[in-house]
């Protein structure tokens, strides 16, 4: 191995997994995105929290999503931030939205052409320095 592959391995920017994050992260170990929904109410969403943000409600349920969503936006980085992004440069972090109503931010691959908003997506789930990490591919 190269040590420079060692080196930005190393920095890799890691997720911070917790008890209230750890379904999360172990879904996309299985190749699976989910996310949180409220028994009392319906809401959806992500990241993941003790409570509801529309009713408060304290018993959120993990459902698996569909793995279809939509371009909301997009910003393509020509400076690296952190030192481990220096050698994509450069790279897009996008907001998207899965068919479900949750939002997140992750990245577009495979982008072919141009994206637009409401461009249709579909998950793709990547390792990155061993993590499981849901992007995004143009549908």
């Amino acid at each position: 191995m190269d040590p420079t592959e060692d080196m930005i391995e190393a920095a890799f920017p890691a997720p911070q997994v917790n008890e209230l994050t750890a379904p999360y992260w172990k879904a996309l170990e299985e190749g699976r995105l989910s996310f949180q929904r409220c028994a009392a109410c319906a809401h959806a969403w992500l990241p993941a929290r003790s409570e509801c943000p529309r009713c408060l409600a304290t018993e959120p349920r993990w459902e698996t999503a569909s793995g279809r969503a939509r371009l909301v936006s997009w910003v393509v980085y020509h400076h690296a931030y952190h030192d481990y992004y220096a050698t994509r440069l450069p790279y897009n972090v996008a907001v998207v939205e899965l068919d479900e109503g949750p939002r997140l931010v992750s990245n577009i691959v495979d982008a072919r052409s141009d994206l637009w908003i409401d461009m249709p997506l579909d998950v793709v789930i990547q390792r990155e320095a061993g993590t499981a990490l849901a992007r995004f591919r143009p549908a």
